[in-house]
Formats: structure tokens, sequence, C-alpha cells
């Protein structure tokens, strides 16, 4: 019988982010998945809110923190990976294509001596990797398409798939950024729900289409019966035209260029300069053709 780990997610309204712990009860053990470090770029402040509420709840669960997991350098939200790491001492990780996409956005910054080696994180998972959350087996699964180090961790019977699958009202996640790949993306998408039908998809993100409460869980069954992409598009070809065709009107993320020059240095942010602020580097026209938004 497969593993069920104890999961518990923390909704982030401003980036519509999920953040997660997922713990082995029996040994007291747990790690964090995708944590968000607030920010607001109005005032370009930022915060540990979030991150010290998740800190706040494994504290009174009574937890240890085994791992900090990010599922790819994220463009919406600061990953808290790093600040989490300085209050808990537990190593952080990702998948190892990382390095594909700190070499792509390296030159997007011009910043030719930053290391794009995946040095910044403890550990880089690769393809099929095995470890575990206390006595509870978790293996790591290749799910590029939405960017191309995405991958979806695989801890007992829950799948963290991120921006790879929404919930089933939402669909799936666009492909259309640097790296990026529709048909790649059909590909992950296959892999995960040839899952068990029984498996918990945990997805990172939540719009609440509709107005409705925010959800983040389903069953590779429900997906496949009722996902309004996945059980509509039967083939690659359709998918990749209907996605492709929808993602050509999807205005940038707002954050994109501002936490991708954190998140490619795991949540790290700038260095302070001489008068001992921080500064964040935005290239102009780098995005040609996106969609403007409102």
């Amino acid at each position: 019988m497969t593993a069920r780990p104890e999961v518990t997610g923390f909704y982030d309204k401003r980036t519509g982010s999920i953040q997660y712990v997922v713990a082995d009860r029996e040994t007291k053990t747990c790690a964090i998945i995708d944590p968000v470090l607030d920010y607001d770029e109005k005032s370009a402040s930022t915060a540990t809110t979030h991150a010290d509420n998740i800190l706040k709840f494994i504290a009174d669960k009574g937890y240890n923190v085994q791992w900090i997991l990010d599922t790819h350098p994220h463009a919406d939200h600061v990953s808290a990976a790093s600040y989490l790491k300085e209050k808990t001492g537990a190593p952080i990780a990702i998948g190892e294509k990382v390095t594909e996409v700190q070499k792509l956005w390296k030159d997007f910054y011009n910043r030719p001596d930053f290391p794009a080696d995946g040095s910044q994180w403890d550990k880089l998972f690769a393809d099929g990797e095995t470890f575990k959350i206390g006595n509870i087996g978790a293996r790591v699964m290749f799910s590029p398409g939405h960017t191309l180090a995405s991958i979806t961790y695989v801890i007992g019977d829950a799948a963290f798939v991120h921006d790879t699958l929404f919930m089933p009202d939402s669909g799936t996640a666009r492909a259309d950024f640097p790296g990026g790949s529709a048909k790649q993306l059909w590909k992950s998408i296959q892999d995960i729900l040839a899952l068990p039908d029984e498996t918990r998809i945990f997805t990172g993100h939540d719009y609440q289409p509709g107005g409705r409460e925010p959800k983040w869980e389903s069953t590779v069954a429900e997906q496949k019966e009722t996902n309004i992409h996945m059980s509509v598009y039967k083939t690659e070809e359709e998918f990749v035209k209907a996605r492709e065709a929808r993602d050509k009107t999807l205005p940038m993320p707002k954050l994109i260029l501002h936490v991708l020059q954190i998140n490619t240095n795991a949540g790290r942010l700038p260095e302070p300069e001489d008068n001992g602020r921080r500064y964040l580097k935005i290239p102009l026209n780098l995005l040609e053709g996106a969609a403007w938004g409102d």
C-alpha cells in the first residue's frame, strides 16, 4: 500500500500560489514545497509573513524540516527557499535542469559572472531520482513544458505538479515563457496522468475561476475525466494548437522580470550595494511580442 503523507496547503492570495508542508506523521519529519517570500512590486518591499506562518505551523506540529523543495524557478513569486534554509538549516533542492534556465536568464540580465551551475542549491535532483521524507518514499519526475526545469515530486500517494496541471476547471499551464514548449508540456502531462488514478494531485496555483474558493487538490482520475483541456484535447496536435493559441493572448506575469533574477539564485535577494540598498535589474523590451496587460 502506498504511503499517504499529511499534506497541508497555504494559499497566497496575492500571487494565487499554494505552498505545501508534506509530512510523515510517524517520524514527525516534513518537507516544504514552493514557499513564497512576500514581495510588493508597488513599493518594492519584501516580507517573510507567509514563510513565518509555515514555520509556526511546523513548530506547533513538532515537525523537523528535512527538505525545502522548489519545483522550478518561479516567474510569479519570489522563492523563500534560502530564507527558510537560514531559519531551519534544512537543505534546499530543485531539478538539475535549473542550470539551463540559469544559462538563459543570465544573458537576459547581462550577468556574465553569474554561476549557472546550480551551486546555489544544496541538491539538484535528476529525473527518476529517489529520496525520502521520513519513512515515506519520494521520487522526481522531469516535467518540462511550462519551463525548461519543471519537475514533479511524487511523495507517497501525492504528486506536486505545480504549473503543469491546474485544478480541472482551470486546465493546464501556459508554455510560452522563454524555454517553454507546449509539445513538452503535453508529454509531461501524459506522464503525470499515467500515475495511479487514486494519486492525489496538488497544484501550485489557483486563480479561483468564477470567484470560487481556492482549491488545490484533485486526483489523476478527476484530471483525466474533467480537466477542461485534457478531457477535450485527446491528441498532442489538438492540445498544442489550442494551448499555443491561448498563450498568445496572455500577458506575461507581472513579476516575471522582477523575480527570475532572484529565483535563478535560489531565492537569494541581490547583494546590497555600497549604499546598503539592494537593487533589481529589469531588462526593457526583452519579451518582444508578448500581449500587453490591462
